[in-house]
């Protein structure tokens, strides 16, 4: 794989990430000069803040859950950081909503009655909607983290690891909060489910944020004014969109 996208970025007048970090890694890795990089668009329309009851002390987790970094994230806020939680808010509970959760996954999560796996769900916004707080507590992998954006695009306050924002320009205690340990995971948790102005404060930022600088439309006028440079730069052509 190294070889072929080293191969096939030679080939191309134009390179085009879905994040900095990846921009760097085209310019770095392979040498490519003429990587850029648009904002990760989400459909702010679609996932939109709504008049659900929230549930009190309510956590969720959404992600496809036959991906191994998703499942490494719940089993870790299971096995390190959910207890800590329930030291200081005994009736907390954690919603998983992904598709085909494993059985050793299941297995292990017989254990915490506080923490629901639902598998595949029609629509994943009634379940952000409802629960007071988005938990991204990822450890591995790569790429950009839409689900960050679905999230706050529907008004959420977000605890995260900085690998579950990776790639995403957010701003730690603005748009939502970065924890890199079990300790100040939990006790991010903690302040935010029991202080909810600090929480509304950061949902109404996350909300603004998204609508202003990744909206689809966003991401899309950044796309075309790449697609309008790039003859002009590798050809001395203007490409009429």
């Amino acid at each position: 794989m190294d070889w072929y996208e080293r191969m096939a970025c030679q080939n191309f007048d134009g390179v085009v990430a879905v994040s900095g970090i990846d921009q760097e890694v085209f310019r770095e890795r392979f040498a490519v000069r003429n990587a850029y990089a648009i904002p990760t668009g989400v459909d702010t329309e679609y996932f939109s803040p709504t008049k659900d009851s929230v549930l009190e002390n309510s956590l969720v987790f959404t992600g496809a859950m036959d991906w191994l970094p998703n499942e490494d994230a719940i089993l870790y806020f299971a096995r390190e950081i959910l207890g800590k939680i329930k030291e200081q808010i005994p009736d907390v509970k954690l919603t998983v909503v992904g598709r085909n959760p494993s059985q050793r996954l299941l297995n292990e999560l017989e254990r915490h009655p506080e923490i629901e796996v639902t598998g595949w769900v029609d629509d994943v916004r009634a379940y952000i909607g409802r629960s007071a707080l988005y938990i991204i507590p990822l450890r591995i992998g790569g790429g950009t983290r839409i689900k960050a954006y679905e999230a706050m695009a529907m008004g959420k306050a977000i605890v995260s690891t900085s690998i579950g924002t990776e790639g995403l320009p957010v701003s730690d205690g603005e748009n939502l909060v970065l924890a890199d340990s079990a300790e100040t995971f939990a006790d991010a948790v903690v302040g935010l489910l029991k202080n909810s102005e600090s929480r509304r404060a950061i949902e109404k930022a996350a909300r603004e944020y998204v609508e202003k600088h990744v909206s689809w439309e966003k991401a899309a006028e950044a796309f075309a004014n790449i697609c309008r440079r790039i003859p002009q730069i590798h050809h001395g052509s203007t490409l009429k969109i």
